[in-house]
C-alpha cells in the first residue's frame, strides 16, 4: 500500500495529528509514547527464528531474499507469514496480533500511514537510527517511519501514483499524454474514435471502499489545489476545492469516462483489466510496470504503454499520494536483534537493487533512482522519483482506522451517487474534527 514540494511534505509531518487520548478505550493501546526525540533507542535483544508478517509476495522476490538471509543465518531463519491481500486486512490482523501481545509476528510490513498508530499505541518498538544509513533514503519515505522525532520503522518500499497509458493509442490518435484532467478526456475521446479504441475504457483507478479508495479521493482533491487537512491537522474537506476534486471522480462516472465496474476496483482488478487492453489510462502503483511488461501471454500490452505524472487541474501535473511499505518490529516479538539485522540485510542497497529488479516496486534508496543501467531497464524510474519527492502524506493519525473508514464512507457515497459530494464533505468534515482533534 499524497504530495507537492519536500518542504510541504516536512511541515505536515511535524504537524502530526496526535489524539491525546490514545490509550482510551477502542484504542487498544497502553498509551502514548513520550514526547522528544532525545535519548538512544533501548536495546534490542535476543537471537534466534524470527517471522516477517506481509502482505501477499506475489512476485516471490521477498521469499527468494528471505531464502537468501537463512542460507547465512542458518540459526536465525525467517519465516514469511502471508496476510490478506487488502491493506485494510493487514492493518486489522496486526491489531489484533498486537492486542492480544502475541509474539507470532516479529517484523512487520506496515504501510507508511500506520506509524503514529501504531508507535503510539506501543505495538512497535523504538528503533536506533543510528545504525541505519537514512541519508541515503528518500526523506520523504524516512519521515513516514518517524513519530515524535523517533524512529519507529525503516522504508522498505516507497511509492508514489503514476498515469499508466496506452502509448500506441495516443501516437495514433495523435496526441501527448495528458497533464490535466481535461485533456486526458479529449485524448480518450479521440482514441474512441478510432476503430481499435471504439470499446476501451477511459480511465480506472481503486474505487472499491478501502484504502485505495482514501488514497484516489486524496489525490483528486490534492490535486485539484484542495487538501484532507491542513499544515496545523486541521480537517479542510468542506472547501470548493475539495469538492472540485471529488466531483471530477464522480462526474467521471456518471459521464462514463470511467466504467461502471470499476467502482470495485482494487489494485489487482485494475492491474488485470489494464493488462487486457480494456482501459487507455490507468491510475497504478509501479509495481503494475513489471506484470504488464511480461511477454508470456500474461499482458495483452507489453511494449504498448508508458507511464506520466497523475494529471492535475487545468494549471498542470497532479499530486500523488505518498505510498510505501515501513518494517517495524513488534513489541511483543522475541529475538528483536535478529528482527534488526534482517531489516538492515532488507533495506541494503542490494536488497532493494534485487527487488526492484524482480518487482519494479519504487526502492526507498535515492541513488538507485540515477543508475544508469537500472534506467535504461525501468525508464519511468525519473518520474517516479519526482513524483515521490512532490507526493502529500495522508492524514497521520494515531485513529488511522477510523479515519480512513470515514474517508472512505464519504467517497463511495459520493461515488455511487447515495449523496452529493457536497453533503458527503460536510458530513466527513464533521467526523474529522471529531477522529483529529
Amino acid at each position: 500500500m499524497a504530495h507537492k514540494t519536500t518542504l510541504r511534505l516536512t511541515a505536515l509531518v511535524s504537524a502530526v495529528l496526535l489524539l491525546t487520548a490514545c490509550g482510551s478505550e477502542g484504542s487498544g493501546g497502553s498509551g502514548a509514547t513520550g514526547g522528544g526525540g532525545g535519548g538512544a533507542a533501548p536495546a534490542l535483544e535476543g537471537r534466534g527464528e524470527i517471522t516477517l508478517a506481509t502482505g501477499k509476495d506475489t512476485s516471490n522476490n521477498m521469499q527468494k531474499l528471505a531464502e537468501e538471509w537463512n542460507a547465512g543465518h542458518p540459526n536465525e531463519k525467517v519465516r514469511l507469514v502471508e496476510l490478506p491481500d487488502s491493506a485494510d486486512g493487514q492493518r486489522q490482523q496486526m491489531i489484533q496480533n498486537a492486542q492480544v501481545k502475541s509474539d507470532a509476528y516479529t517484523v512487520l510490513n506496515m504501510d507508511v500511514v500506520w506509524t503514529a498508530e501504531f508507535a503510539a499505541n506501543r505495538w512497535v518498538v523504538e528503533l536506533p537510527r543510528d545504525q541505519f544509513d537514512l541519508n541515503n533514503f528518500l526523506k520523504p519515505a524516512v519521515a513516514t517511519a518517524e513519530y515524535r522525532d523517533k524512529l519507529y520503522a525503516v522504508p522498505v518500499y516507497s511509492d508514489a501514483g503514476l498515469l499508466y497509458y496506452r502509448k500506441d493509442l495516443l501516437e495514433k490518435a495523435g496526441v501527448q499524454p495528458p497533464k490535466t484532467w481535461d485533456e486526458l478526456t479529449s485524448a480518450c475521446q479521440k482514441v474512441k474514435a478510432l476503430p481499435e479504441g471504439a470499446n476501451i475504457g477511459c480511465y480506472g483507478g481503486q474505487f472499491d471502499k478501502y484504502e485505495g479508495l482514501t488514497v484516489n479521493f486524496d489525490e483528486a482533491v490534492n490535486s485539484a489545489g484542495g487538501s484532507i487537512v491542513d499544515e496545523s491537522g486541521k480537517p479542510t474537506v468542506d472547501t470548493p476545492q475539495a469538492k472540485a476534486g471529488l466531483d471530477k471522480l464522480v462526474n467521471g462516472f456518471a459521464g462514463g469516462q470511467i466504467p461502471q465496474k470499476a467502482i470495485t476496483f482494487k489494485e489487482e482488478d485494475g492491474r488485470r483489466a489494464f493488462q487486457a487492453g480494456e482501459l487507455l489510462f490507468m491510475r497504478q502503483w509501479p509495481y503494475q510496470w513489471a506484470l504488464a511488461s511480461k511477454t508470456d501471454g500474461s499482458s495483452q500490452v507489453a511494449g504498448k504503454f508508458d507511464v506520466a505524472p497523475l494529471p492535475g487541474d487545468g494549471s498542470g501535473p497532479g499530486v500523488s499520494s505518498l505510498g510505501g511499505h515501513n518494517f517495524a518490529i513488534s513489541a511483543f516479538a522475541k529475538n528483536k536483534a535478529t528482527a534488526l539485522d534482517f531489516i538492515k540485510f532488507f533495506t541494503s542497497e542490494a536488497a532493494e537493487r534485487s527487488n526492484l529488479l524482480a518487482t519494479s516496486q519504487a526502492p526507498t534508496r535515492a541513488n538507485l533512482y540515477d543508475d544508469a543501467d537500472l534506467n535504461k531497464q525501468f525508464p519511468y524510474l525519473k518520474t517516479l522519483k519526482e513524483s515521490i519527492l512532490s507526493a502529500k502524506p495522508r492524514p497521520k493519525a494515531v485513529r488511522y482506522g477510523d479515519v480512513t473508514s470515514a474517508i472512505q464512507e464519504a467517497a463511495y457515497a459520493a461515488l455511487t451517487k447515495t449523496k452529493d459530494s457536497g453533503t458527503a464533505l460536510k458530513e466527513l468534515q464533521a467526523k474529522l474534527q471529531d477522529l483529529l482533534k
